[in-house]
C-alpha cells in the first residue's frame, strides 16, 4: 500500500478522537535547533475543521487502525471489518515534517491501536516523537496518545518529548467501561494518569539555587475523551467523573464525544446517534464547573439526571431560581455577576474595572459586546430595573431554544 493511501485510512480512522489538544505548551521556536524546524510561539495551534470534524491544523493520524482490544463502540475494534493499514515510524516523521515545511500543518497529533502488546506499541509512538525530536530538531506541536497498560518507563519517555499526553477513560462509569471494553481497566487508565500528573508536578517544581532543573515533561499537560451516548449514563454522572479527573489528575480538559453508530455494531449499542446538543450542552456545563463555580448538582437537577437541552445549562440554572435574581452590576460581587445569563469572565472583569469609574448603565454593558436581550431580565442597572418578565412564564419561552431555529454554517462567499 503507499503512503498516499495509508494517509486516507488512518486519517479518517483518527477524526473519533476529539482530544485533539493544540495550546497550552511552553513558548518554543526554531532558533537554537540544529535543523530550524518547527514553533509553538507560545500562542497555541489556531484549529481549522473539514466538514467531518476533523482537526486539520495538527496532522491528526493513528500509527495503525489495526487492534488486539475487542472495544465495542470503537470501528477499529479487532473484529470490524475496515481496511486496514499501518504507518512506519519513519512514515510518520517523514509526513510530519513534509505537512509542515509546506506550511499545512503547526503539529502533530498521533494515538494508536494496540499491536503486539501495549509496549510495543508505545515504544512505535515514541519512536516517532523521539526521531522528530533528536534527529530532525522538530520543535513544534507533538501531542501523544498514551496506552495506559505500558509500562511506565514509556509513560516517561513519552513524557519527554511530547508537548501534551491524553488517556481517554472512554466511558463515564468503570462498570460501562468493562462491559463494553473487557481488555481496558479503569484502575489502569487512572494509575497512569496519576503517574502523569506527578510527572508534570514534579516538572513545574521551582528549584533551588545550585540544584539540577527538572526534566521537562509534557508542559501542555494531560487530557482525557469520554464517549457520550453509547451507555446509560446521565449527564451527572458524566459531570460527577469528569469533576473528580479535573480535581484528582489535573487534567487541562475532558473531552466529549458523541456516539455514532458504527457498522457491525455490538447488540448493546444504541441504534443512534447521541444527539450533538447534549455534547454542546456538556461542554457549556463543564465550563461552569471549572470558571463560575458551580456544582454538578445545581446543574443536572432534572429527575432523568440529564441537562436541559432547550437552554444553555446557566439559563437554565437561572431559570429555576429566580429568587436571586435581579443583580444589580454596580453593587454584586464577582461570584454573583458570574451566575447572570449572558456574563463570561471576561465581561465580569470588565464590569468590576469599569464600575470603579461611575455607574454602570445599560448602554455601557452594550458596550462591553455584552447581549442585553439577555440580561436585561436579570440585572439592576443605573437606568434599569427589570420589569415583572422576570416572574412571568413568558420569559422561560422568550429565552428558550426556538425548536426551528438552527445552526448555519456562514459563507465567506
Amino acid at each position: 500500500m503507499d503512503l498516499l493511501n495509508k494517509l486516507e485510512i488512518l486519517a479518517d480512522a483518527a477524526k473519533y478522537d476529539a482530544s485533539c489538544a493544540s495550546s497550552g505548551t511552553e513558548k518554543r521556536d526554531s532558533r537554537g535547533a540544529r535543523s530550524g524546524v518547527g514553533s509553538t510561539e507560545g500562542m497555541g495551534i489556531c484549529h481549522a475543521y473539514a466538514p467531518d470534524g476533523r482537526c486539520i491544523s495538527l496532522l491528526k493520524i493513528l500509527l495503525t487502525n489495526s487492534c488486539l482490544y475487542e472495544c465495542a463502540y470503537c470501528i477499529n475494534r479487532a473484529s470490524s471489518n475496515v481496511r486496514r493499514a499501518r504507518f512506519t515510524v519513519d512514515e510518520v516523521v517523514r509526513l510530519t515534517l513534509g505537512f509542515y515545511r509546506r506550511n499545512c500543518i503547526e503539529g502533530l497529533f498521533l494515538s494508536s491501536g494496540i499491536i503486539r502488546s501495549p509496549d510495543y506499541t508505545m515504544e512505535q509512538v515514541i519512536g516517532v516523537a523521539r526521531a522528530l525530536r533528536e534527529t530532525h530538531g522538530f520543535r513544534g506541536y507533538i501531542h501523544l496518545k498514551t496506552i495506559p497498560d505500558a509500562d511506565p518507563l514509556l509513560l516517561e519517555a513519552a513524557g519527554r518529548w511530547a508537548d501534551r499526553l491524553s488517556i481517554n477513560v472512554e466511558l463515564p462509569t468503570e462498570a460501562t467501561l468493562a462491559d463494553y471494553a473487557p481488555e481496558k481497566d479503569m484502575g489502569g487508565i487512572r494509575r497512569s494518569m496519576g503517574r502523569i500528573r506527578l510527572g508534570i508536578d514534579a516538572a513545574r517544581e521551582k528549584t533551588a539555587p545550585g540544584r539540577a532543573k527538572p526534566q521537562r515533561f509534557a508542559p501542555a499537560g494531560q487530557s482525557t475523551q469520554m464517549i457520550i451516548g453509547a451507555d446509560a449514563s446521565s449527564d451527572r454522572t458524566i459531570l460527577r467523573t469528569s469533576t473528580n479527573l479535573y480535581g484528582s489528575y489535573g487534567l487541562k480538559r475532558v473531552y466529549y464525544s458523541a456516539f455514532s453508530p458504527i457498522p457491525d455494531a455490538a447488540a448493546a449499542l444504541p441504534l443512534r446517534p447521541a444527539p450533538l446538543l447534549r455534547e454542546h450542552r456538556l461542554y457549556q456545563a463543564d465550563w461552569l464547573l471549572r470558571f463560575y463555580g458551580f456544582g454538578v448538582e445545581e446543574l443536572a437537577t432534572d429527575n432523568s439526571g440529564n441537562l436541559d437541552l432547550e437552554r444553555d445549562p446557566k439559563l437554565a440554572w437561572a431559570l429555576v431560581h429566580r429568587e436571586m435574581f435581579p443583580v444589580d452590576v454596580n453593587r454584586a460581587d464577582r461570584e454573583a455577576l458570574l451566575r447572570v445569563p449572558g456574563f463570561g469572565v471576561k465581561s465580569v472583569g470588565r464590569i468590576l474595572a469599569a464600575r470603579r469609574h461611575r455607574r454602570l448603565r445599560l448602554d455601557d454593558l452594550a458596550r462591553l459586546r455584552i447581549s442585553l436581550a439577555t440580561v436585561a431580565p436579570f440585572v439592576v442597572a443605573a437606568d434599569h430595573t427589570p420589569r415583572a418578565e422576570l416572574d412571568s412564564a413568558r420569559l422561560s419561552a422568550r429565552l428558550a431554544l426556538h425548536p426551528g431555529r438552527k445552526p448555519a454554517q456562514l459563507s465567506l462567499l
